[in-house]
C-alpha cells in the first residue's frame, strides 16, 4: 500500500485531508506538532481523531517555535485578537515560517519510511492571509524537498506535496468531509484553549461561517456570549 504523511493539527482542514488521503488508498502516517502553542487542546483532539480514523502511525513532534516568539499563538504576552473576516492584513496569529518547518519534518519522515506523498490542508481562499498557505509556497517547498533528499536526487523517487484544498472554499471542504464520513465533533480550530471554543477569534469565525454556508451545524461547543 502506498504511504502518505498527513500534517495533522486536529482541525477541519487537516482532518478532511487525512480522510481524503485514506479514501485515495493511502496508508496514513499522521504528523502533529507541540511547537510551543499556547494550549494543547488541538493535540488532544488530534490524538482522538487519528485514533478514530485508524491511521497507521501518529507521531507528535515536540519543538519550540515559541523560543523566539513573534506570534500570538506562541507568545502569551500578545493577545489573541477578535477575528475580522473583512481585513486584508495578516493577523498576529501568523506563526513565522510554521508550514515551512512542518513540511521539512514531513519530508524527512517521508524519506525515512519510503513515502512519496505529503498532504497538507492549506487553502488560499478561506484563510487568514498567511503567506505559507499559498500555492507558490507549496510549489517552492516541493522543489526544495526534491533537491535535498536522496530518494529524489539519487533514486528518482520524488516527493509530492498535496494541497487538495488550496483553491477550495472551506464550506465546500466541509461538504466533501461529510461525504467522506468525517466526524467533526472532535476537531478543534479555536486559537484559545478553553473548555469550549471562543467563537470570536479569526479561526472560529472562519469555521462557523463555513459550516453555515455548507448547511451544517458545527458539532463543537462554543462559549455563550451575551449581546451587548
Amino acid at each position: 500500500m502506498k504511504k502518505a504523511i498527513v500534517l495533522f493539527s486536529g482541525g477541519i482542514d487537516s482532518t478532511t485531508a487525512l480522510y481524503l488521503a485514506k479514501s485515495e488508498g493511502y496508508e496514513v502516517y499522521a504528523l502533529s506538532f507541540e511547537y510551543g502553542q499556547r494550549h494543547d487542546k488541538e493535540i488532544e483532539c488530534a490524538k482522538k481523531v487519528a485514533n478514530a480514523a485508524g491511521v497507521k502511525e501518529h507521531i507528535v513532534i515536540k519543538t519550540d517555535i515559541a523560543a523566539w516568539g513573534g506570534s500570538a499563538l506562541t507568545d502569551t504576552s500578545i493577545d489573541i485578537p477578535e477575528g475580522d473576516m473583512e481585513s486584508k492584513d495578516i493577523p498576529v496569529t501568523y506563526v513565522p515560517a510554521r508550514n515551512m518547518i512542518f513540511l521539512a519534518y514531513a519530508a524527512s519522515y517521508a524519506e525515512a519510511i519510503g513515502a512519496q506523498d505529503i498532504f497538507i490542508g492549506v487553502s488560499e481562499v478561506d484563510y487568514s492571509g498567511y503567506v505559507d498557505c499559498r500555492q507558490e509556497f507549496i510549489t517552492a517547498m516541493e522543489n526544495a524537498v526534491n533537491m535535498g533528499t536522496v530518494c529524489a536526487v539519487e533514486h528518482n523517487k520524488k516527493i509530492k506535496i498535496h494541497a487538495p484544498f488550496i483553491s477550495m472554499k472551506k464550506s465546500d471542504e466541509i461538504k466533501l468531509g461529510m461525504k467522506l464520513g468525517v466526524d467533526y465533533s472532535d476537531t478543534w480550530s479555536c486559537y484559545n484553549g478553553g473548555l469550549n471554543a471562543c467563537g470570536i477569534c479569526d479561526s472560529c469565525k472562519l469555521r462557523l461561517h463555513a459550516f453555515n454556508v455548507a448547511g451544517y451545524t458545527d458539532p463543537i461547543k462554543y462559549e455563550e456570549r451575551k449581546e451587548e
